[in-house]
């Protein structure tokens, strides 16, 4: 199979039989074989009633139903784990990302070997209270990542080499870095491709001004995981070390001022107090690096998701 379109979804009932049918016209055209994998994230519309009709009439049509709404990072997760394509591709379901860069997209990955290729909407129709936050979010991103060749972390609009997505993980809000988890991962050709933005033509975004400060927390989770979550002693044991050390150097400096120098009352000044909780923490923090070493850093059941019905899978 060529390609896997991996399509998260939220109450999107009318635009789903406009977007299948913009997707298999560019597959047709194009000669691909392919499978549209729609993961309806616990819809209260009749987004899944859509998805079994329209799946009847093409069985290259498939689905997955949550029974509750987990997030989109779930959404891909669950995705990602049907796929069969050589090359995987994620849209929104919003009619906002257009299926004719698929082709493009297809070839940059196949013929230019990228392992992932990421959409970056150089035009935007979205508010400037959308525009402005999603600027910063990618400039601290790139910052802290280390990948300055993307403008558009968070695009929907992806294509990657399967065994990308069979590699890595996507849990919490971790969507808005699947680059970053990737290069952790070690997929490091990554590049991004200009596409076309278009105003959303049926309902409303179901993201709120919250995912920034979420957005800002899960870059700092997977920034740590991606450096040390294999060797928390590492970073664990080396501030313990730097702790327990400073605390040692104060209280030989009271002991050198005491005994040579005669002074007094050294219980008695806050230097000896943060000398000894130095050495403290110091050596809590040095526990936590043995502790981090012996736990598993992920749960059996973190992408574990009550799904309540599959078609064509």
């Amino acid at each position: 199979m060529n390609i896997s379109v991996v399509i998260p979804l939220l109450n999107e009932e009318e635009s789903l039989p406009e977007l299948f049918s913009w997707i298999e016209k560019v597959m047709t055209e194009h000669q691909f074989s392919y499978e549209v994998i729609a993961v309806d994230d616990g819809s209260k519309d009749d987004s899944w009633k859509v998805i079994q009709a329209l799946s009847k009439q093409n069985p290259n049509i498939k689905g997955i139903q949550f029974q509750r709404n987990y997030g989109k990072s779930a959404a891909l997760q669950v995705g990602f784990e049907a796929a069969q394509g050589d090359v995987v591709i994620t849209m929104d379901a919003d009619l906002q990302d257009s299926p004719d860069e698929i082709p493009e997209l297809y070839k940059m990955i196949t013929v230019d070997g990228y392992h992932l290729v990421s959409g970056w909407k150089k035009k935007r129709y979205d508010p400037i209270t959308k525009t402005v936050p999603t600027k910063l979010f990618n400039a601290a991103t790139r910052y802290v990542s280390g990948i300055n060749n993307l403008h558009d972390f968070n695009c929907g609009l992806k294509a990657y080499q399967k065994k990308v997505v069979k590699s890595i993980e996507v849990y919490g809000e971790m969507h808005r870095y699947i680059p970053v988890i990737a290069k952790w991962a070690g997929f490091d050709k990554i590049t991004e491709k200009a596409v076309q933005h278009q105003e959303r033509k049926y309902g409303k975004t179901k993201f709120g001004l919250e995912r920034f400060v979420n957005g800002f927390l899960d870059l700092m989770s997977i920034t740590f995981v991606g450096r040390y979550g294999k060797r928390p002693m590492h970073i664990f044991g080396t501030l313990g070390v730097l702790s327990f050390f400073f605390g040692i150097l104060i209280l030989i400096y009271l002991t050198i001022t005491k005994t040579i120098f005669g002074v007094v009352g050294m219980t008695n000044r806050p230097i000896f107090y943060l000398g000894i909780l130095t050495i403290i923490v110091g050596a809590q923090l040095f526990v936590a690096g043995f502790l981090g070493e012996l736990i598993a850093r992920n749960g059996a059941d973190r992408n574990h998701y009550s799904i309540g019905e599959k078609i064509n899978l």
